[in-house]
């Protein structure tokens, strides 16, 4: 007999496919982390809000409690830190339970040449991109496997599914990712728990905003040169839009993708097929 996908037992609400969920977001005071949030409390899910800074969360978390009259916490906390990323859970699950969802979107992009990536530049990419979803992951899978029901989601990047130049660590962290989501899905996939990584390509965030602006500075173009440079790797001749990776994630994370596990998902406009 084939085994039916597990449910964790919780109750949801007509119309809101993840209401009774309690979903954790890293990186969610702004860009891509902040639009999961609320596409995630819009179908009915419970929301953590992580990040370093807590003013921006609290107030994302005041926008959604009163948008979608969902729970919304919000708790800073540097993902790189196991220490402060178990802290973090245990007020978590206190406060809303055990959390069903994991979404690791915290992340951080520093441009360099091989030849002047020091070993800082190097370790503070792995350290943010790579083991702070590791670090979330380790302190989430637990109550999930406990229960049956999980879904973990790590925004990578089209940096995880090819070679970009000049940030070398960055692409390498970012691989480091994919290996973690396709190794650890295989290891799971009889649990009911599915993992999967979503890889935008350049979105319009701040990190882009960011880029655009250090490429203008190091070569004397304008900003919309540098930005035309950036967007021709999209066949679509644009920018991301943070929802539409916000989309991707909240697809993943709904009952009916039980059978979508050890995917790495482009959302870049058919820059990678």
């Amino acid at each position: 007999m084939a085994r039916r996908p597990a449910t964790g037992g919780k109750r949801r609400l007509s119309g809101k496919p993840l209401s009774g969920r309690h979903a954790l977001v890293t990186g969610a005071g702004r860009g891509i982390g902040a639009a999961v949030a609320e596409t995630l409390a819009r179908f009915g899910a419970d929301v953590t809000l992580v990040g370093r800074t807590i003013a921006p969360l609290n107030a994302r978390a005041r926008g959604i409690r009163d948008a979608y009259g969902v729970r919304a916490l919000a708790l800073a906390c540097d993902v790189s830190d196991a220490a402060a990323v178990d802290a973090a859970f245990a007020r978590a699950t206190k406060a809303q339970g055990a959390p069903d969802l994991l979404v690791n979107n915290a992340g951080a992009a520093r441009s360099a040449p091989f030849s002047r990536t020091d070993p800082a530049l190097w370790r503070s990419m792995i350290e943010v991109n790579l083991t702070g979803p590791y670090n979330c992951t380790r302190a989430a899978l637990p109550a999930m496997l406990a229960s049956g029901f999980g879904r973990i989601v790590t925004v990578a990047s089209t940096a995880g599914l090819k070679g970009y130049g000049y940030v070398t660590a960055y692409c390498a962290a970012k691989h480091g990712v994919i290996g973690l989501t396709r190794s650890l899905a295989l290891e799971v996939a009889r649990s009911g728990v599915t993992v999967n990584a979503v890889c935008p390509g350049y979105t319009e965030t701040d990190i882009v905003r960011a880029s655009v602006s250090n490429i203008a500075a190091k070569t004397g173009r304008s900003e919309e040169d540098a930005l035309a440079e950036l967007v021709k790797n999209n066949p679509q001749g644009r920018l991301v839009q943070p929802r539409e990776v916000a989309d991707a994630v909240a697809w993943l994370c709904l009952p009916g993708s039980s059978a979508i596990t050890g995917q790495a998902i482009a959302v870049a406009g058919g820059e990678v097929m």
